[in-house]
């Protein structure tokens, strides 16, 4: 699309393009960072505040250490760990050393675990204890030779770390059993690597700096290439998105932003951590977000400015008892991401805060973002927003023609943050990238006049019943609406008549409610052959530990 007609539903300031080269890697945004804002707290975590200077001299060692084992620019070292101090230090530390980050799931399991360290060609992992029985299980067929193990109290000081680290172990017994010969313990590697000197590697804004692997919701789990520029262009794009909003934060108190998305996500990882880096503001590292009312306590201890969440993370929070410990007064931005956020919830947030839940839009694929709503919005949209500086975003057909204003099409994004392409698989990268430089999403679209897009669905998930196109994102808005229910999702099964029918899974938050009730609400607000062929109760629903609700799993069984 040559004329990018969103353009002028941009807020007054932020620009149509900004210069996205400030940087030669992430490493000079790191440590730009570091030297500026040395005395300021830059993570926050369970009661303790480790500073831009602690991190700075942490990852150095850390990176010295990794240096010492051997491994050369370009090696590819994993993570698996939730959100602990360790985490940044140790993608800083990778960083720097001239390394590949390898972002695993610590909730993985041997056989997925053992495919991405193999996919990756890992050589070094750095793995909070919890999760050393998973990597024991799977090590012998992987690549790997160097393992640094985490606790959990590592970096909370001797008293307190010993502290947490025994109830961690002996109280909740939360570290199954495990052997890993050879394995090193981080502060061990940290003691080790402050005695040497750190040989700086030479970095590019072409070098690879991170494979995120796709969540395996389409298939086997591919690595997107994401280079140094894509990262930095991305951090760049969302500061100056929400410039309108931060700007509003006041001049004596330092941005503090909710890092409750897991660090290797890629919406935290540059959303929470990168952007908090480039700005110089503090993150409050959650490390079970599971555990509501103890997040709710922990935010309750400060001013809070910026929160990024999940669609289930934002209805969770809002229905919880412990949600007014906090005060939201000092909350700026309430952003949505990973999954569509419904307008039950939205709502509900609306009147809990006083602020609209702003939706944006990205993948692994995009570094994340490449859309979002206006920061300057007051309501809701229901929508993805509009492309965001820098940003092409179309829809095609079938057969890779553009559509129009209105009708649906693939979603097509083209920007600096998009990546190089599928770790090692030029066939799947051909699949998705189009001649013209616009990676092809799987979701399926609409534009209107003023060039905001809504997601009507995901290629794979669009239910055909009868020759008619059912949405389940649509269909869900709609059911989640009816009083009674918590979660819920639709999903496609095989029927002798329509060729495919539609299945409605539902969590209830009233006991009462009765598939008699979920039928007459369907019946009036959905057409008929949208409505639910069969409708079934559950306790939960299968979901990504990020979140999103798996339909392929419900679809399965």
């Amino acid at each position: 699309m040559t004329d990018r007609i969103w353009l002028k539903s941009y807020p007054e300031g932020v620009p149509a393009d900004i210069d996205v080269g400030q940087y030669t890697s992430l490493v000079a945004l790191m440590e730009e960072s570091f030297k500026k804002y040395a005395s300021r707290s830059a993570y926050s975590f369970m009661g303790k505040e480790i500073t831009y200077r602690q991190t700075d001299s942490l990852s150095q060692a850390f990176a010295v250490y990794l240096q010492g084992l051997g491994l050369a620019k370009g090696d590819r070292v994993a993570i698996m760990m939730p959100n602990v101090p360790q985490y940044p230090v140790a993608v800083a530390a990778i960083l720097r050393a001239g390394l590949v980050l390898v972002n695993i799931n610590p909730l993985y399991t041997p056989r997925e675990l053992e495919h991405q360290l193999k996919d990756s060609g890992s050589k070094a992992i750095i793995i909070l204890e919890n999760f050393a029985s998973t990597l024991e299980k799977c090590i012998a067929a992987t690549a790997v030779k160097h393992v640094v193990l985490c606790a959990m109290g590592d970096q909370l000081g001797l008293l307190k770390g010993s502290l947490v680290n025994y109830m961690v172990r002996n109280v909740k017994k939360m570290v199954p059993a495990y052997s890993l010969p050879g394995a090193v313990r981080f502060n061990a590697a940290i003691a080790s690597g402050s005695r040497g000197t750190l040989k700086k590697v030479t970095l590019k804004a072409d070098d690879i700096a991170v494979l995120q692997y796709t969540g395996g919701t389409t298939g086997v789990s591919k690595g997107a290439v994401l280079l140094h520029k894509n990262l930095i262009a991305n951090v760049l794009q969302n500061e100056v998105w929400g410039a309108p909003l931060l700007n509003q934060i006041p001049a004596n108190e330092q941005m503090t932003e909710v890092c409750a998305l897991p660090l290797y996500h890629i919406f935290a990882f540059t959303y929470c951590m990168m952007l908090a880096m480039r700005m110089g503001g503090k993150l409050i590292l959650i490390a079970n977000p599971r555990d509501m009312p103890g997040m709710l306590k922990e935010l309750s201890k400060h001013k809070i400015h910026v929160l990024p969440a999940v669609n289930t993370l934002f209805n969770g929070m809002a229905n919880h008892p412990d949600f007014k410990l906090v005060d939201w007064s000092h909350l700026k931005a309430a952003t949505g991401g990973g999954t569509a956020v419904q307008s039950g919830v939205a709502k509900l947030w609306k009147e809990k805060t006083g602020l609209p839940i702003l939706e944006g839009y990205g993948l692994s694929e995009t570094s994340p973002t490449a859309s979002g709503n206006p920061s300057t919005a007051t309501e809701y949209s229901g929508s993805i927003g509009v492309p965001i500086s820098n940003t092409w975003m179309k829809l095609l057909d079938d057969d890779g023609n553009e559509v129009g204003p209105g009708q649906s099409g693939e979603i097509a994004i083209k920007g600096p943050q998009v990546m190089a392409g599928y770790w090692q698989r030029p066939d799947e990268t051909a699949k998705v990238m189009t001649p013209d430089g616009y990676f092809k999403t799987g979701d399926i679209g609409v534009m209107d006049e003023r060039g905001y897009f809504k997601i009507v669905d995901r290629k794979k998930d669009m239910v055909l019943v009868s020759g008619f196109n059912v949405f389940p994102t649509e269909l869900e808005d709609v059911v989640a609406q009816l009083e009674g229910v918590m979660e819920c999702a639709c999903v496609g099964v095989p029927d002798a008549k329509t060729g495919e029918a539609v299945k409605l899974v539902i969590v209830k938050k009233d006991p009462n409610l009765t598939e008699a009730q979920v039928r007459a609400y369907c019946k009036e607000n959905l057409t008929g052959y949208k409505q639910p062929k069969v409708v079934e109760f559950r306790a939960e629903l299968p979901k990504t530990p990020v979140g999103k609700i798996l339909r392929r799993e419900l679809r399965d069984k």
